[in-house]
């Protein structure tokens, strides 16, 4: 990965990590329900994104919702209706690795759903969207962009490295050679959906490591976050003595080496 740099990008991350959790505890003390959405093409960096907003959080308050493909009885039930049912509760942040729109990328791109059902999902969305918004929840809309050569670098990357390549899909494949109908694709959701209740914001990822540092301090900037005193615990001193640990009968692994 080019450009910023690992020191300095964690140098850059630590500080606003230490927002996000004043952030955290100002959602569990109020009972704001924080629900951000990641979109972007095939490699653009959604995964490391949230990563890095979600690492030094309670994974009690805040999940990761990254819904696979619908089972048949879902693709019987009202369209929002599995991501209804992944909405934050008081308190709660919850993080959208895609989400509803997906109607309107691939698998309006890739023929999952007829013209029809992806004009109707574009008309639908900015009400649904208004009712969730209306009664109080805080939603964020993030779309990463990714030039197409870079979104080739990274393809290779992946294929290249055996810890990554579980990350290409077959879908992944098919998709690679439609990047201008991703675009245009994007283009007419954005037109029907970008609205002044639930805006989009277009995030700049062709450097993944500046482009998450700009979305963090992005969504830090937008919340209502007033600070929280949180009382420090008291740690009395034990009344005995610290116990080493016991293993018993089992003898513990010896330390890692390298061979």
């Amino acid at each position: 990965m080019g450009g910023l740099g690992h020191k300095d990008y964690n140098a850059l991350l630590e500080p606003l990590q230490e927002e996000l959790t004043g952030m955290a505890g100002w959602a569990e003390a109020t009972g704001a329900r924080i629900l951000v959405i990641f979109e972007g093409r095939d490699t653009a960096g959604k995964t490391g994104a949230i990563h890095a907003l979600s690492e030094r959080l309670n994974p009690r308050q805040v999940r990761t919702v990254a819904l696979g493909t619908p089972t048949k009885r879902e693709t019987s039930q009202w369209y929002f209706q599995r991501y209804v049912a992944n909405l934050p509760a008081a308190g709660e942040i919850v993080l959208f690795d895609r989400s509803w729109y997906n109607r309107a990328g691939v698998e309006a791109v890739m023929g999952f759903a007829a013209e029809a059902q992806v004009r109707a999902f574009l008309d639908a969305v900015p009400a649904f969207e208004r009712l969730l918004v209306d009664d109080g929840l805080l939603l964020f809309k993030y779309w990463l962009t990714c030039d197409q050569d870079e979104q080739e670098k990274r393809f290779a990357e992946r294929r290249d490295n055996p810890m990554k390549r579980w990350k290409i899909s077959p879908i992944d494949l098919a998709a690679r050679s439609k990047y201008r109908a991703y675009t245009e694709a994007r283009e007419a959701m954005l037109q029907a959906t970008h609205t002044k209740h639930a805006p989009w914001t277009l995030v700049d990822f062709n450097d993944q490591r500046l482009g998450r540092l700009t979305l963090i301090r992005d969504l830090l900037d937008r919340l209502p976050v007033t600070p929280v005193d949180q009382p420090l615990p008291d740690l009395p001193q034990l009344a005995d003595p610290p116990h080493k640990e016991h293993f018993g009968a089992l003898k513990p692994l010896p330390p890692y080496r390298e061979v």
